[in-house]
């Protein structure tokens, strides 16, 4: 299975929205980070986002970084997709899922 571990290929210290509030954005981790892996994907496979490891996640960061990739994609794609793991803090989980499905274009 094809996975990100957030904390140790990105950041452990995730940030914003947007790349102009600083670095590690939700913006630069949908870009070089998630799209990425998400567009080369094939139809059966998922990748799984692991969130263990950061020392917390900004819902800004969140929203931007899984509801950004939906209004690309749309819910049920990236729904599809994804999995998440977090045994750290297992709420993040249904948090992500709720900016997936509340994204609007």
């Amino acid at each position: 299975m094809n996975q990100i571990m957030v904390a140790k290929e990105f950041s452990s210290i995730p940030g914003g929205r947007y790349k102009t509030d600083g670095d590690y954005s939700g913006e630069e981790f949908r870009e070089n980070c998630l799209l990425p892996k998400f567009k080369n994907l094939k139809e059966n496979e998922k990748l799984l986002i692991i969130l263990d490891g950061a020392y917390g996640y900004p819902t800004s960061f969140l929203e931007e970084a899984f509801g950004g990739l939906t209004r690309i994609f749309g819910a049920e794609i990236v729904l599809k997709k994804l999995d998440f793991k977090s045994d750290e803090e297992p709420s993040l989980i249904d948090e992500i899922k709720g900016y997936i499905k509340n994204a609007k274009s």
